[in-house]
């Protein structure tokens, strides 16, 4: 009876050359508990169509009616139906299979790789390589079906692999679709993915290409201009002035390592990501995240390893594509316990803030590029540390960790100069937050700048070898209130 009552659960049920279990089946069935909706496929679901139910599970059946199949071609880079009703597989025999609401399309073709990946259960699916190669064959199409992408879409798909991934990755793409080429017969194909993916990487011949975004990419970087007019308005609010240089006094390993501790601690805690001081104090001492709030304390952990490290903070980019590489480095280091928000990667949809509608994620690599080039004539280091600090949050480049790695990066342009890293302690987050807006929306840099220079001030006093006066020194300053409760007191040293 508990067996019965187990299958009654299930939304799919299959068909066993098992007589015990066929049996089974075979009852449920009499019993108007089970239907049966194709060969060898039987639903506990009475209310809804067929079709539906098909669709739905649709790697369910293809896993146990066909175990070994591997989805592949443009269903290895979709991973659903096209059009809502046909799939795509490598299989030992050609043929189509007709359900209600799906067609599988089979395709004798090379058996399963070493590294074609598990889909579920039986169910595999092409390596990324191979997926693309598989996408450059050559087909016939019926009815607007074909079992390849539009060479369009292979262009932007590659494009986005470069701008969230990087070049690494789709040269590795590339080494490995090199090798496998010969094994599964796709020299040909090889050598069309091979110019598709040097002319995307400016080695090759624009004149080739087919999607917008690929050709926009070959003819350099698209970025936003309406960001780009913004950050020319804070450069010239920053460009040619002399700013305060607060020196660093943290200049022991130990003393930079408090500052670093209380920086990440604040960093985090700006973000929404609060805990106790004795709390984060563990997390750093022991290494280890608290039980109940891993990816928090990873949090923690991450922004700490980098702002602590004086080696890590002395490095700042000297050209556009170092810094999205810095980027995505210390991103990676900073998330790397969020694998859902893909750390190391930029973002591959759009992201907001309230009101506020961040760069689109196809402009986030040209934006930063083409605002490097301010940067890059800035020479105060509090200048280059404001502007720097402004730009990535405004771009927002990746899913989530935006305004830590901002603030990151801000503090490698001071650090790297022997000046004091500045801190944005929680009891000023509406001063701070409050001026970014005034500079995003109303394109008013003054309060911003005046904002972050206060801040620089109470920061340079904040040093010494011994953690718990460091501490005091914040208390004092009124460095944990809520911004309702207080306000921001420098207490000079």
């Amino acid at each position: 009876m508990e067996r019965i009552l187990m299958i009654r659960l299930q939304e799919m049920l299959f068909g066993s050359s098992n007589k015990a279990e066929s049996a089974k089946i075979s009852a449920l069935e009499k019993k108007g508990v089970i239907l049966k909706i194709a060969p060898r496929i039987y639903t506990s679901n009475l209310q809804e169509h067929p079709e539906v139910i098909i669709k739905r599970n649709w790697f369910r059946i293809l896993s146990n009616q066909f175990p070994g199949a591997i989805l592949s071609h443009r269903s290895a880079l979709e991973f659903k139906p096209v059009n809502g009703e046909h799939i795509f597989v490598t299989y030992s025999y050609t043929r189509k299979n007709h359900l209600p609401g799906l067609t599988i399309h089979f395709q004798q073709g090379p058996v399963r790789q070493e590294n074609d990946n598990v889909f579920f259960e039986n169910l595999y699916a092409s390596q990324e390589a191979r997926a693309f190669l598989e996408n450059m064959q050559e087909t016939r199409t019926r009815n607007d079906l074909s079992k390849t992408l539009p060479i369009s879409d292979i262009e932007e798909r590659l494009d986005l692999i470069i701008r969230s991934r990087g070049e690494e990755a789709v040269n590795a793409i590339r080494d490995e679709a090199r090798r496998l080429a010969p094994i599964l017969g796709m020299e040909k194909e090889f050598s069309k993915l091979n110019l598709v993916i040097s002319t995307l990487l400016n080695t090759g011949d624009s004149r080739s290409l087919h999607s917008p975004v690929a050709i926009a990419r070959s003819l350099g970087e698209p970025f936003d201009p309406q960001r780009i007019k913004l950050f020319e308005i804070l450069y010239q609010a920053l460009s040619g002035k002399t700013f305060p240089a607060y020196a660093d006094k943290n200049l022991s390993l130990i003393a930079y390592r408090n500052f670093g501790f209380f920086e990440s601690y604040f960093s985090n805690y700006i973000e929404g990501t609060e805990f106790a001081v004795n709390e984060a104090q563990q997390i750093i001492q022991t290494e280890t995240p608290l039980p109940e709030r891993d990816e928090d304390s990873h949090d923690i952990l991450g922004t700490y390893q980098i702002v602590s490290d004086r080696r890590e903070m002395s490095i700042t980019p000297s050209s556009p594509d170092e810094l999205l590489q810095l980027l995505r480095n210390r991103h990676a280091t900073l998330l790397r316990a969020r694998i859902s928000k893909k750390p190391g990667q930029f973002k591959d949809k759009n992201n907001r803030a309230g009101n506020t509608e961040f760069v689109d994620w196809q402009l986030v690599a040209g934006t930063l590029k083409k605002g490097f080039d301010w940067y890059s004539l800035l020479k105060d280091p509090f200048a280059k540390a404001a502007y720097m600090m402004f730009m990535i949050s405004e771009v927002h480049p990746f899913l989530d960790g935006n305004g830590r790695i901002a603030r990151v990066m801000m503090n490698a342009e001071l650090s790297s100069k022997s000046l004091s890293k500045i801190i944005i302690p929680t009891v000023y987050r509406e001063d701070y937050m409050g001026a970014l807006r005034k500079l995003t929306r109303q394109y008013d840099p003054t309060p911003y700048i005046r904002m972050l220079l206060r801040t620089f001030e109470f920061s340079s006093y904040i040093y010494g070898e011994d953690q718990l006066n460091m501490e005091n020194e914040l208390i004092q300053s009124n460095a944990f209130q809520d911004p309702e409760a207080a306000k921001l007191v420098i207490i000079p040293r």
